[in-house]
């Protein structure tokens, strides 16, 4: 090879490998590892799953329409690396959620506690007439029952020697009197003035009046038979004897009640007695009245609870001079209880005042003696009848009841992060006190001022388990968690629980009494079915207190003659139901709503559960049968197939045959089913 030869190689050799170069040479821009181009890549990729705002749970890889609720598709976030507890969401997606927000807000709250009783007799205005004498009662003036009386007027006939003795004595020593009265001697006319002072003493407390004495006198002649006449005013409520019996001292004839004053016996459910305090005041409303309120004041609160009610009895003083009620009517009652910091009961009418220890109903501005019995008054603070008074009386802090998640043994809210670009909502635990109405105190967790998520918080709380946040209703191992067999064994025996709810809940809805009183009367059995045996701890809590709500509900509608007065207890068995819904599910295809009417109850509103996405309102029927909204929704559960298998044979008839002796017994104290 020549050196030109050569030389001419080595030139092509050299512009081929610059060409090379040029070929693989990155972009400009671009780094050596690729990024770039990787990112640009991704940020034209397809989102991978499309999901629905109003339906977090429907997850599809293609866009389109939700099959539920017909809504557009959205992508599906990616994580931007946010706090786990955030959750930002577009304006856009905020709306289609749904999302309301309100503020937290100091206020005083005043809770209705809602009871039923009757109206009684005064027990202290209650007399009884008795034979003072032996003798026959030849002649009953008063002959029947319910017959009014006045004083002094008749109401016995009376035979009686030792009477007619007396009488004998009595004009004896009128006539010794008269004789001695010209002697000299001071003592003989002073024994005799005794003799004559003590006759006459004697048949006044033989039941005689002073009328009747000052007629034997004038008369001159002692006679056979005497009228007995009324010591007291009012109505024969009992006559214990017939005409002609005989008596003996001391025994009972009449007994008579002045009916211008009555009491209210109202029974109150041991969950509410912390709510009620002597002195509060309270509107009557009776059956036989209605659209008359009767006010009065609590004047005595039994300390003993009736252990097969629950309930303890309070009792209202009310006048009735008009004589509108009756004893024996049927009433329904509310005390506004005022609540203040801390959920403390706030009534401050007593303070200052005076009360009787034996007779709190007797309450005065300043010291001095009881009307009734004469003891002295003492400060209604020394008695302990005042409270809320101070730091307590303050205004506590308050939420919508629509912004609570429940979980059982948790309350949780979603709190509106302020100054954030992007509406971004963070979950919180709160400590929450008493419910009033529609709205909760809540005693830690939020701050005055911050918004909170009112409407839209469970779909919040969806979308943070769709991203793989952490869920604040899905604390592990805080919710009772069931495996089978023990789950498919529940679930099935709470069937016959749910369907008789369900026909309870359409029978309100029609206005049908008779139908809903049919289903009522199912209950019990059905309570009675539900196999709680081998739960968890924590199930078997939460099984217990949904019990109690269901059996407050049936005492309260326990013999019911009125569809209003079923639909009150209706209340407290959704309050059960909804709790078994939340923490335990059900089996089936059917899905099912809480749903929820802001005006029931006088605007204080309340929950029911139903089958279907049409709202049935059960607590005003026909005259507003759709009046409400839905609030959660609750999908079918069952254990896996492979669980299911190995579901236990049902127990035997002996088994079942003990356990339902018990549960009368446990019904009560939330025994271990």
């Amino acid at each position: 090879m020549t050196l030109s030869t050569k030389t001419a190689g080595l030139v092509a050799l050299g512009l081929l490998c610059f060409l090379a170069g040029r070929c693989t040479a990155p972009a400009p821009g671009a780094h050596e590892n690729g990024t770039a181009s990787e990112e640009t890549t991704a940020q034209t990729e397809k989102p991978s799953l499309w999901i629905c705002p109003m339906h977090p749970t429907i997850q599809l890889p293609e866009a389109g329409d939700c099959p539920l609720c017909g809504m557009d598709l959205v992508p599906q976030a990616q994580d931007t690396g946010e706090d786990p507890r955030h959750l930002s969401m577009s304006a856009a997606a905020v709306e289609l959620a749904g999302v309301v927000t309100a503020p937290v807000e100091r206020s005083h709250l005043t809770r209705p506690v809602r009871l039923v009783g009757k109206v009684a007799f005064d027990e202290t205005l209650v007399k009884s007439i008795s034979a003072w004498v032996p003798g026959r009662l030849d002649r009953l003036f008063v002959d029947f029952t319910g017959l009014r009386v006045r004083l002094g007027d008749h109401l016995v006939k009376l035979y009686s020697p030792e009477l007619f003795s007396a009488q004998e004595e009595l004009l004896s020593a009128r006539g010794r009197l008269t004789e001695t009265a010209g002697e000299a001697s001071e003592f003989l006319a002073a024994s005799n003035r005794r003799a004559f002072a003590a006759a006459r003493e004697k048949l006044i407390l033989m039941g005689l009046t002073e009328d009747q004495v000052q007629a034997i006198l004038k008369r001159g002649a002692a006679q056979d038979h005497v009228i007995m006449t009324s010591p007291a005013a009012g109505v024969v409520i009992e006559k214990l004897v017939e005409e002609g019996s005989y008596v003996q001292t001391g025994t009972v004839i009449y007994k008579i009640a002045d009916l211008d004053h009555l009491w209210v016996r109202l029974d109150a459910y041991e969950k509410d007695l912390a709510w009620l305090r002597y002195g509060q005041e309270v509107a009557i409303e009776a059956e036989a009245l209605p659209g008359q309120l009767i006010e009065g004041r609590i004047s005595f609160i039994d300390d003993i609870i009736n252990e097969h009610t629950r309930t303890a009895m309070v009792r209202v003083n009310v006048d009735n001079r008009d004589g509108q009620l009756k004893p024996g009517m049927f009433v329904r009652a509310v005390a506004a209880a005022r609540v203040g910091a801390e959920g403390r009961l706030i009534d401050t009418y007593l303070a200052g005042k005076w009360v009787s220890p034996m007779h709190p109903e007797i309450v005065k501005d300043g010291p001095g003696a009881c009307d009734v019995c004469g003891m002295d008054l003492v400060p209604a603070e020394e008695l302990g009848l005042v409270a809320g008074v101070g730091e307590s009386s303050a205004a506590p802090l308050v939420l919508p009841a629509s912004a609570v998640l429940l979980t059982g043994k948790r309350a949780v809210v979603y709190i509106q992060v302020p100054g954030a670009q992007r509406p971004t909502f963070e979950g919180r635990e709160v400590r929450l006190g008493p419910r009033a109405g529609d709205r909760y105190i809540v005693l830690e967790g939020v701050e005055e001022g911050e918004e909170v998520v009112v409407q839209g918080a469970f779909r919040i709380d969806s979308s943070m388990q769709i991203r793989a946040k952490p869920s604040m209703m899905g604390v592990p191992g805080e919710t009772p968690r069931l495996t089978a067999p023990v789950a498919r064994w529940f679930l099935k025996s709470l069937e016959n629980l749910y369907a008789t709810y369900g026909d309870l809940h359409r029978a309100l809805s029609g206005d049908r009494l008779e139908v809903a009183l049919l289903a009522l009367g199912e209950f019990p059995g059905a309570l009675s079915h539900v196999r709680g045996e081998g739960l968890p701890d924590a199930a078997k809590q939460t099984w217990r207190a949904a019990r109690l709500d269901l059996e407050s509900g049936l005492r309260e509608a326990r013999a019911a003659e009125d569809i209003e007065v079923v639909r009150a207890a209706f209340e407290a068995i959704s309050r059960g139901m909804l709790v078994l819904e939340r923490e335990f599910g059900h089996t089936g295809s059917e899905q099912r709503f809480e749903a929820y009417c802001p005006m029931a109850f006088d605007d204080t509103g309340a929950s029911w559960l139903q089958v279907g996405d049409g709202i049935l309102n059960p607590y005003f029927g026909s005259s507003m049968l759709t009046c409400g909204e839905l609030r959660e929704e609750f999908q079918p559960s069952a254990p896996s197939g492979d669980d299911a298998e190995a579901a236990p044979e049902e127990p035997s008839s002996k088994g079942a045959e003990d356990e339902h002796a018990g549960h009368d017994h446990d019904a009560a104290s939330g025994g271990d089913q």
